[in-house]
């Protein structure tokens, strides 16, 4: 029994559906979308 669940496990593979690198350029294409719109509001605070 205890050899089965090694065996099931053996074969339990967790593949990414894109490669580590697209990730990498998708979160900091979205970083920098965050700044851009942080940086669009920057002068909001001093109008008056």
């Amino acid at each position: 029994m205890i050899n089965e669940v090694v065996t099931t496990s053996e074969h339990a593979v967790n593949e990414m559906a894109i490669s580590p690198a697209a990730i990498g350029l998708l979160a900091f294409a979205g970083l920098m979308t965050l700044l851009f719109i942080t940086f669009a509001f920057r002068s909001v605070g001093t109008r008056h």
